[in-house]
């Protein structure tokens, strides 16, 4: 089990009617889902509670066996780095540094070692040739920036990669591309996926698709 979740329920510290109230919610390895929604239903801070930068007001949040939520910051901020991946709507790369140091960076902070090969290997999987390497990441196109997020996501091989919205600055034929390379990728290394999206075209590439409002009792921000 990639992702296990009981009576989960969270409220942001100004607002005590709950955002997301989830009884139950699982995820297995190496499965993909797909999670839609229209906007202020409750997937980005759901996604973020799974990645450990919110915690929940109450219940457990399991990823891999470990219960997140009783890590202190510092353990949360480790344990991500090491076992899950993040592809942020706004990318967060830092655009002064080039595409492959960014990846480094992410690199140092999961623990792995003598990284720059296999980020050079998984930026041209993702399309991004050699000459672009070098690159700062601000200077490349909005479809280059997501490949090099991919790639960091990718880097430290986490067992969980979450992805938030990556598709929503793309037109039609970008998109298409952009899903068959990270799909691609998310087999090849046999990661569990958790994609959300509003956009209900790229539903049908995955295998389980769920609407947040199913899952979600409260129905997101009131």
């Amino acid at each position: 089990m990639v992702v296990s979740i009981q009576d989960l329920s969270f409220h942001y510290s100004k607002n005590r009617t709950a955002v997301l109230d989830i009884p139950q919610w699982s995820l297995q390895s190496r499965e993909q889902v797909f999670l839609h929604g229209p906007s202020g239903t409750g997937k980005s801070t759901l996604l973020n509670l799974l990645a450990g930068i919110l915690l929940p007001s109450a219940g457990t949040i399991d990823i891999l066996g470990k219960r997140i939520n009783t890590l202190n910051g510092r353990q949360r901020d480790s344990w991500r780095a090491r076992h899950i991946g993040v592809v942020f709507q706004q990318f967060n790369l830092i655009y002064y540094l080039s595409a492959l140091d960014n990846i480094r960076l992410a690199a140092l902070f999961g623990g792995t070692v003598n990284a720059t090969s296999r980020a050079s290997e998984l930026l041209q999987a993702l399309g991004i040739d050699t000459a672009l390497h070098q690159q700062p990441a601000g200077q490349l196109s909005i479809g280059q920036q997501q490949r090099v997020a991919i790639a960091r996501a990718l880097i430290n091989q986490p067992e969980l990669l979450i992805v938030d919205e990556p598709t929503s600055a793309l037109d039609a034929r970008n998109r298409d591309v952009f899903m068959a390379l990270l799909l691609d990728q998310v087999r090849l290394h046999q990661t569990a996926l958790v994609f959300v999206s509003h956009d209900l075209a790229l539903a049908n590439t995955f295998s389980r698709v769920e609407a947040i409002a199913d899952i979600n009792r409260a129905g997101g921000i009131h």
